[in-house]
Formats: structure tokens, sequence, C-alpha cells
């Protein structure tokens, strides 16, 4: 499913990006960078408030870059229960591709 998101994503960094390679980089870093913090913060949060928002606000960032898969796993974190491990794993294998790639 990643696999198939990182087209998307690096079509919608395209867009931006035009032919600024170092802009290009420079968004990509800034969205890994913004789904690492919230995914660190899904990690940390005991409360419903403090995981409904980190899950709500990784969607917005993964919404601003067309990332829809993203989107829905952000959506599945909403519904689910704070410091959910499967969500928590999930999360951590989409960051480690995009850190990858």
């Amino acid at each position: 499913m990643w696999a198939y998101e990182a087209g998307a994503l690096n079509a919608t960094l395209a867009a931006a990006a035009g032919d600024d390679a170092g802009l290009f980089a420079e968004l990509r870093g800034a969205f890994v960078e913004s789904v690492a913090g919230q995914i660190d913060l899904l990690r940390r949060s005991r409360c419903d408030a403090n995981w409904h928002m980190a899950a709500l606000r990784l969607k917005g960032i993964a919404a601003g870059f067309q990332a829809f898969p993203l989107i829905a796993l952000a959506e599945e974190a909403q519904e689910s229960a704070p410091g959910d491990p499967a969500i928590i794993a999930r999360l951590e294998g989409v960051l480690a591709s995009l850190v990858a790639g």
C-alpha cells in the first residue's frame, strides 16, 4: 500500500517544487519530520484528548501532501484507544519507509 503512495507523494511534491530539486528535498524532509513528530506524540499519548489531537494533526499533514493511505491510517488512529500498539507499529512502518525512500 505505501509503495503506491510514495509515487503519489512524490508527484505532489514535484508539482509544488517544479524543477527545483533542493525545494523538493526540503518539502519531503518537512513532511517526514512532521509525520515523525505526530507519531511520537501518539506514542507518548496516554489520554483520549492528546491521542485524538495527534491523530487529527497527522491526518491534516497527510492530507496536505495527498498521502491518502496515511490519511486512512490516521483516521484509524482517531477511532482507536490511546497507545494502540497495532496502530503505532503500522505508523512506524510508514515512517521507516519514508525515511528509507
